[in-house]
């Protein structure tokens, strides 16, 4: 009797043990990205922690204060920079308080600011939230990772997108509707970069990885795809170049509605060329009286 009791006793704990193996294989999960226990009752169909879904897996004791110091010290210089930089290109800016309560740009710039050295500390998720609240605030979108100089302004600046990989040097004005956009999927370089003393006008897009040189206007609705070299106007869509050898832009310089005409300027020169040709080939009495005559302003404006 005693070895069936022993039997059935044995049979009854390896029921038991079974019966437990699957509740454990079934109850029991596991975060797919750092391996951390997940509770029984977990309600995600993905078994991701909680931390993991909110990616917020972020650890103060990896970052340098040295590091943090560096940044911290980069938002202050930069905070005045960004706010006189207001007086220095709009004649409307009045008070301190005003540019800092009624300007979307020095809105979006000191927002900005703040995000871009969560970005660079390595912060998931709070540098986006900051940028995503002041689109919402002022139509501006900037992206935490792009790298910008200083006396930066955007003038107005409703619809001004700057992508992720954009590089920005010192003294850049841009107007409303400028965009500086990506032309590629993978995570690479796919912005542009400009360099120091531009001004992009209302409307301009500077599209890809191109480089911008110092010295640089671009006239409102262009549409730039190439490089384009120092001391440069560029107008029209795609963009075309018209090289100002020896001029240097002045350090505040607003005027980006003062372009040349490309087409009129290359007008202006075939009707030369042909003058040329004219006066070589046909004699005094054989030229014809001109009829009609073609006058150009100081950028080749007008017929």
């Amino acid at each position: 009797m005693s070895n069936i009791t022993f039997i059935k006793n044995q049979k009854f704990l390896i029921s038991i043990t079974l019966k437990l193996d699957k509740m454990d294989k079934k109850e029991l999960l596991y975060c797919l990205n750092c391996g951390k226990e997940i509770a029984a009752d977990h309600k995600s169909g993905n078994h991701f922690c909680a931390e993991c879904v909110l990616g917020l897996n972020f650890q103060i004791t990896d970052l340098k204060h040295e590091q943090i110091d560096k940044y911290l010290q980069k938002i202050l210089d930069f905070f005045i920079s960004d706010v006189n930089v207001a007086f220095n290109k709009d004649p409307a800016a009045k008070s301190l308080i005003e540019v800092l309560t009624s300007y979307p740009g020095i809105k979006a710039i000191l927002l900005y600011r703040i995000a871009h050295f969560f970005w660079k500390i390595g912060m998931p998720f709070i540098p986006r939230y900051i940028s995503e609240i002041a689109r919402e605030l002022t139509g501006i979108e900037i992206h935490p990772g792009a790298e910008i100089g200083g006396d930066f302004f955007i003038d107005h600046g409703t619809g001004c997108v700057i992508g992720e990989t954009t590089e920005i040097g010192n003294n850049v004005t841009i107007f409303s509707g400028v965009v500086f956009g990506g032309t590629n999927i993978k995570p690479v370089k796919r912005h542009p970069t400009l360099g120091n003393n531009i001004v992009v006008g209302t409307g301009a897009k500077i599209l890809g990885p191109v480089k911008i040189g110092d010295n640089v206007k671009i006239g409102a609705n262009s549409v730039v795809v190439n490089d384009v070299p120092p001391n440069s106007v560029v107008v029209g869509v795609p963009g075309k170049i018209i090289t100002r050898e020896g001029e240097k832009i002045e350090k505040i310089d607003l005027r980006h509605g003062d372009l040349p005409d490309p087409l009129t300027i290359t007008i202006k020169t075939l009707d030369n060329r042909i003058k040329e040709l004219e006066n070589k080939i046909l004699t005094q009495k054989e030229k014809k009286k001109e009829k009609f005559e073609i006058f150009y302003g100081e950028y080749g404006e007008g017929i």
